[in-house]
């Protein structure tokens, strides 16, 4: 038995039927997560050195790269039962919705340097570090994940007009 497998067996049986019924929320949170800590690494490795005066183009260089990696993970796992587009269309719509993304991820942070003047002069660099993180890490990212589930589901991994979303349904993709 593979992980991915015994991991419902061990959920209690009140919960395991809620997360069968959401079991792609469930993957995309967990590819949400992952991409959280390479996004975050990321974020700070460039903001904390390379571009220390450029906070918002170091959230967008690791949301970008955040973003290729969610693609293979979400393309391969999150909702490998859906498709039906040529791959090329779906990599389209996944990059220009990612791209939205980017732009929702990355506002927050903008507000709260340029428009709030969160940052040093005008604060200690304590608070700066602090609101960095709530706007671009929390604020962002909710922003980003919400509006990119949404469209994901709708445009980029459309179930299957036949019921391809249903438990125990044959999934059929065209590469």
């Amino acid at each position: 038995m593979s992980v991915v497998d015994s991991v419902p067996a061990r959920i209690p049986q009140r919960y395991r039927k809620l997360a069968i019924r959401h079991r792609e929320l469930l993957k995309f949170g967990i590819v949400g997560a992952i991409t959280f800590l390479i996004d975050t690494g990321i974020f700070y490795a460039l903001k904390l050195t390379v571009l220390s005066h450029k906070p918002v183009t170091s959230k967008i260089i690791a949301v970008l790269v955040a973003t290729l990696v969610s693609y293979v993970l979400n393309r391969e796992w999150s909702f490998r039962t859906r498709g039906g587009r040529q791959r090329h269309s779906e990599a389209t719509l996944y990059f220009a919705i990612s791209g939205i993304g980017v732009g929702l991820y990355s506002a927050p942070l903008w507000v709260s340097r340029y428009l709030l003047h969160l940052q040093t002069p005008y604060t200690s660099r304590f608070v700066e570090e602090i609101a960095d993180f709530t706007a671009a890490q929390v604020v962002g990212l909710l922003l980003g994940m919400a509006f990119r589930w949404w469209a994901f589901r709708k445009w980029v991994f459309p179930t299957d007009r036949a019921g391809q979303d249903e438990p125990g349904r044959a999934h059929v993709r065209t590469s």
